[in-house]
């Protein structure tokens, strides 16, 4: 069952009041960031100073009448430092790569700057190697020193670039606007900071962080992009590794929906096709003899031949549905979402067609997460919303079931982000236990006009 919502699709939010106080507000969250980043830079450089300075204070030497004191001394600094290099630099750098993959995240969603990455993968048995194997691991990949590059001007530059905006409200809100209207804070000491003054000089501040928000969001999205992003012969080796792997997992794929449907055909309507020109031959032999058999042969062949045209409009279906070519992916879904025992609420806003590799791609994508939903949710309601902004075909699905759902659980999640990834796009699930289960997928295309789709 569906239900047709009647305002628009959700989207990004735009320039106004709110969106600025939004930006505001995540530019604080982006700043604090580098209380991480800081706390996990100093527990790498405290390593190294105690290890360079317990090896100088050994190799210095000493003959005086606390020499044995201070040799000790310098022996439990030097093991100390030599120790948190052991067991902690592999785990902080880590860390620190985990740190750097969410400011890539958070630029992406919140700042609209996308930052690939192309982190070297580890070998499978570098758990058996040892420590050494995946210190040089960590330290060979040029990753590793970009984020480490990030956190040095995150903690010098970035956090007050993503955070400036909401220093100017605050600022302007408690040290100039709160001493008019009451005593508790005192006015700022300056020639002439009359009420009118503070008011005039309060309202410009918070004016300028409102209205610098999103733009200062956007400058620390670039920022972060210039420090981690990969150099050009990086990202290319990156994407021609991706290429092969989606193109190898596309080939798959292709061969296993090949055999499928050879299956299907041998097991379905080619059997009654056979059984159908049996039952045809046996009334062409008796038809002169026993006219009324014959007549019951002819009626089976019948039947069967309905079964037969049955079956293989389910393949067809199962291939590429009639009505994804004719009507496009939103009529499509809704005529999907009548087939399912499930309240649906559709949105969608697109005012074109994707290229049909896509919008198959994307239709199969949401049949199978219905088909998940039915299957392993308990959800009595879903929602889906279809929209195109930024050149990026966005599809969520949101159910309100018991939630669990893991990709590596082999829930048919992998099947779809394999779907996706012939077209460089992607699937985010967040599914915390109890629910709500809520999928995005996002494909990057271009939508032609409605009525320059092929049909």
């Amino acid at each position: 069952m569906v239900v047709a919502d009647s305002g628009p699709a959700r989207g990004r939010p735009r320039l106004g009041l709110g969106a600025c106080l939004v930006a505001a507000v995540r530019g604080v969250a982006l700043g604090a960031l580098v209380l991480a980043e800081v706390v996990l830079l100093l527990v790498l450089l405290g390593s190294v100073f105690l290890a360079v300075f317990g090896s100088g204070a050994l190799t210095a030497g000493d003959n005086g009448a606390d020499a044995g004191r201070r040799s000790l001394l310098a022996l439990l600094v030097l093991g100390a430092g030599l120790a948190m290099i052991r067991y902690a630099v592999p785990p902080v750098l880590l860390a620190v790569r985990r740190v750097a993959r969410l400011t890539r995240l958070l630029t992406w969603r919140w700042c609209g700057v996308a930052i690939p990455e192309t982190y070297r993968r580890p070998p499978a048995d570098l758990a058996a190697k040892g420590y050494f194997a995946r210190l040089r691991w960590l330290l060979g990949d040029a990753a590793t020193w970009r984020d480490l590059l990030w956190v040095l001007v995150n903690a010098v530059v970035g956090w007050l670039v993503a955070a400036a905006s909401a220093m100017l409200i605050v600022v302007g809100v408690v040290a100039f606007l709160v001493p008019v209207v009451s005593r508790a804070v005192p006015p700022p000491a300056f020639p002439g900071n009359t009420k009118p003054a503070l008011t005039i000089i309060g309202f410009a501040m918070v004016a300028t962080g409102v209205a610098a928000a999103p733009w200062l969001l956007r400058g620390y999205g670039l920022l972060a992009a210039a420090v981690l992003a990969p150099s050009g012969q990086a990202e290319l080796v990156s994407r021609v590794r991706h290429l092969s792997q989606t193109r190898s997992e596309a080939l798959d794929t292709g061969a296993a929906e090949i055999r499928r449907i050879e299956r299907d055909l041998h097991d379905g309507a080619q059997a009654r096709l056979v059984a159908m020109g049996m039952t045809l031959d046996a009334a062409g032999q008796i038809i002169d003899s026993n006219p009324d058999a014959a007549r019951a042969l002819l009626f089976e062949a019948r039947d069967a031949s309905v079964k037969a045209l049955a079956e293989l409009r389910a393949l067809v279906r199962g291939i590429h549905p009639p009505v994804l070519a004719d009507r496009g992916l939103a009529d499509a879904v809704r005529a999907l979402a009548l087939d399912t025992p499930l309240r649906i609420h559709l949105a969608s806003d697109l005012h074109g067609r994707p290229p049909a590799p896509v919008e198959s791609a994307a239709y199969f994508a949401v049949s199978e997460l219905l088909a998940n939903v039915s299957k392993h949710a308990a959800a009595r309601e879903t929602w889906i919303d279809i929209r195109h902004t930024d050149r990026m075909l966005r599809i969520g699905v949101t159910d309100n079931g018991h939630g669990g759902a893991d990709p590596a659980r082999g829930t048919g999640l992998r099947g779809i982000e394999r779907r996706l990834a012939a077209f460089d796009g992607v699937l985010a699930v967040s599914s915390p236990p109890g629910g709500p289960t809520a999928v995005t997928m996002e494909i990057p295309c271009e939508l032609s006009l409605p009525k320059t789709s092929s049909c």
